[in-house]
């Protein structure tokens, strides 16, 4: 199944480029490279571990468009994530 907008939280995320747009951190905000690694609680984005829940991010699919998402969102397991049911709006609020 292709990435899509509606369906990017229930998919693996490495290999897409994301880029930091907000954080708790600062010094994490504009940090933009390809998802190397994914666990539960971060995403390493390049060299550089992140907090999910502490982010929200904006991911390129493999159409080219970007999407903003939700760090809390995505705050599972890569394979807990693919049952998850998507109420409303995930996107960042």
């Amino acid at each position: 199944m292709t990435i899509t907008p509606k369906n990017l939280p229930k998919k693996e995320l490495i290999g897409l480029e994301a880029e930091v747009i907000e954080s708790t951190d600062p010094t994490q905000e504009g940090l933009k490279v390809e998802i190397t690694a994914e666990t539960r609680d971060t995403l390493k984005i390049g060299d550089k571990r992140v907090e999910k829940a502490n982010c929200n991010f904006l991911v390129e699919i493999p159409s080219g468009e970007k999407v903003e998402l939700n760090g809390k969102v995505i705050k599972k397991r890569p394979e807990d994530r693919k049952n998850m049911k998507i109420t409303g709006k995930w996107e960042k609020p």
